[in-house]
C-alpha cells in the first residue's frame, strides 16, 4: 500500500453506492487531478479479463472524469486508448481454472511467492500501442462545461448515454490497435482444427492463409509474422508446448500438436486477444449461407437481416460499430474477396460462390464457443418452462454443470464453451431479451425461440467448418 501510494496510485472501494461522503471526496479528488492537469491512468474494463478479449467497459471513473470536465475544471480532457499485448502470461492457467468454476485465489504471501517463481520462465514480449486520442471537448461539445457548473451531477439520462458511448468508443479504439502476435495467430490455426491433433504441415498451411489475410487487411502486428517455413511454425508451437498450452507427439511418422488436456481455455485466451478482427468476416460467412438458401431475388434482404441479427446476438461479447458503419464494414469485407459481390447476393448459386471465395474461413474458429455457450443457457431456460430465474449467478452455475454433460456427450464441439464468462454473457443476453422473468406465456415462447435461433446459428457454423475441411482436403478450391 505505502509503496503504491508513493508511486501515484490511489485506491477506490469496489462499491460505495450509498456513501455520499465517499462520493464527495472522490469527486473532489478527481476535480483536483483534472484541474491541475495530472495524467490519470485506469483500466476501463474494471478488472483482468479471464477470457483474453476486452471486457465490457465500466463507467464509474469515466463518469467522474466527464462530470469534472462538464463542471469546467479543464478546457478539455483527452482520453488516450492504450493496448497492452502480451506474447504469453504466467497467470493464464489460473484464469482458465476460474473460468471452469474454480474460486479466485486470494492474493497473499503464498500467491506472491508462486507468482515470482513463475517469472523464471520466458514469456516473450509486452507490446504497448496507443490508439487515436478522443477529446471530450470534441465529443461532448464546447458548451458542455458551461452548462453544468454545479458541485454535484444531477441524474441525467443524456449524460449517462454520452458516457456509455465514450466508453465503447475507447474500447473500440483499443481493439483497433491491439496487435496480432505470432502465438495468438498460431493458436487461432490450432483451435480452428477442432479437437484433433494436427501435423506441422497442416498448421503451416492454415497459418499461410491467415498471414495472407492479415497482410491484405493491413491488420496491426507486434512483429512481422514469419511463418515462411515449417521450422518457423515449429519454433512457435514448441514455445506453447513448453508453457503447457499445447501437447506434442513425436513418436510417429510426423510431429503432431494438439491442445493439452484441460488447456482449451488457456489456448482460447490467446486466440481471443485478436478475434475482434475476425468477427465481421465471420458474420459475412454465416449471412452468405442465409443468402445462398434464400429464394432468387431475396438474397440481399436475407443477407443484411441475418448480419444484423448476428450483430444483435453477439453484442454483449463484441464491440460493434453503429449499424451504418457496420454495413460498410461488411461491404468492405465482401469487396476484399469479390468486387462484384452486390449483384451476386440475389442469385443463390452466385451467393454460394461468394462464400466459396472467402479465404480463409473464420466463423468456426471465432464464433463457435460463444454461440454454443449461449445455447447451453437457452436450453436450460427452455426446460424451466415459465419458471422465473431467481438469481443469474445460480443459473450460470447450473449451466456449468449442463455444459460439462454436453461436452461428455459431444453435444458441443468446443470445450471452450464451458466457460463461466461465456455462460454469464449468455445469461445477460437472455436477461436483455426479458427471458429470466416476466409474463408466463411470453417467457415460454421467448425461451424456445432463443434456443431454436441458436441451434440454427450453430448449424451454420458447422456448415462453415465442413467447407473448411473440404477445402483442406482438396475437395473445395
Amino acid at each position: 500500500g505505502p509503496i503504491a501510494r508513493r508511486a501515484g496510485i490511489f485506491f477506490i472501494r469496489r462499491s460505495f453506492k450509498d456513501d455520499e461522503v465517499y462520493k464527495f471526496v472522490l469527486r473532489s479528488y478527481i476535480d483536483f487531478l483534472i484541474e491541475k492537469r495530472f495524467p490519470l491512468e485506469w483500466y476501463i474494463e474494471g478488472g483482468r479479463s479471464r477470457s483474453g478479449k476486452l471486457l465490457p467497459p465500466r463507467y464509474g471513473l469515466l463518469s467522474y472524469v466527464v462530470d469534472s470536465f462538464r463542471r469546467g475544471r479543464s478546457d478539455d480532457v483527452v482520453l488516450i486508448p492504450v493496448s497492452v499485448a502480451y506474447d504469453q502470461i504466467s497467470e493464464v492457467g489460473d484464469y482458465a481454472a476460474e473460468n471452469r468454476g474454480a474460486p479466485k485465489e486470494r492474493e497473499g504471501i503464498r500467491w506472491l511467492f508462486r507468482f515470482l517463481r513463475r517469472l523464471g520462465h520466458r514469456y516473450g514480449e509486452i507490446t504497448l500501442r496507443f490508439g487515436e486520442p478522443l477529446s471530450l471537448r470534441a465529443a461532448l461539445g464546447a458548451d458542455a462545461a458551461a452548462a453544468h457548473m454545479g458541485d454535484a451531477p444531477a441524474i441525467d439520462p443524456a449524460r449517462d448515454l454520452a458516457v456509455q458511448k465514450l466508453a465503447f468508443e475507447v474500447c473500440a479504439r483499443i481493439n483497433q490497435v491491439t496487435p496480432i502476435t505470432p502465438i495468438s495467430l498460431a493458436l487461432l490455426a490450432v483451435l480452428g482444427g477442432g479437437d484433433r491433433a494436427q501435423s506441422t504441415a497442416e498448421i503451416h498451411a492454415a497459418l499461410r492463409e491467415l498471414v495472407d489475410y492479415v497482410e491484405r487487411r493491413k491488420l496491426p502486428t507486434t512483429t512481422k509474422l514469419c511463418f515462411a517455413t515449417e521450422g518457423d511454425v515449429q519454433t512457435t508451437l514448441d514455445l506453447l508446448v513448453e508453457s503447457g498450452v499445447l501437447g506434442r507427439f513425436s513418436g510417429g511418422p510426423e510431429v503432431i500438436y494438439s491442445v493439452a488436456p484441460d488447456a482449451h481455455l488457456a489456448a482460447a485466451y490467446y486466440r481471443n486477444t485478436v478475434i475482434h478482427f475476425l468477427t465481421v468476416p465471420s458474420i459475412c460467412e454465416l449471412a452468405l449461407l442465409g443468402a445462398a438458401g434464400a429464394p432468387p431475388g431475396d438474397g440481399a434482404r436475407v443477407f443484411w437481416d441475418e448480419a444484423l441479427r448476428l450483430r444483435d446476438l453477439l453484442k454483449f461479447d463484441f464491440f460493434f460499430s453503429d449499424k451504418a458503419r457496420f454495413r460498410e464494414e461488411l461491404a468492405d469485407e465482401l469487396a476484399l474477396h469479390a468486387p462484384d459481390w452486390e449483384r451476386a447476393l440475389d442469385v443463390p448459386e452466385a451467393a454460394r460462390g461468394l462464400l466459396d471465395a472467402m479465404r480463409p474461413f473464420h466463423a468456426h474458429r471465432t464464433l463457435r464457443a460463444f454461440v454454443e455457450a449461449y445455447s447451453i443457457v437457452a436450453d436450460r431456460l427452455a426446460t424451466m418452462g415459465d419458471a422465473p430465474v431467481a438469481e443469474r449467478k445460480q443459473l450460470v452455475a447450473e449451466c456449468m454443470r449442463w455444459g460439462k454433460q454436453y461436452a461428455l456427450q459431444r453435444r458441443i464441439r468446443s470445450l471452450e464453451s464451458v466457460s463461466r464468462d461465456l455462460l454469464d454473457t449468455g445469461a445477460r443476453l437472455a436477461d436483455h431479451r426479458g427471458l429470466l422473468g416476466g409474463d408466463a406465456a411470453d417467457l415460454v415462447h421467448g425461451r424456445e425461440r432463443l434456443a431454436a435461433e441458436l441451434r440454427a446459428t450453430i448449424r451454420r457454423v458447422d456448415a462453415v467448418a465442413a467447407l473448411d475441411s473440404a477445402r483442406r482436403a482438396g475437395a473445395l478450391g
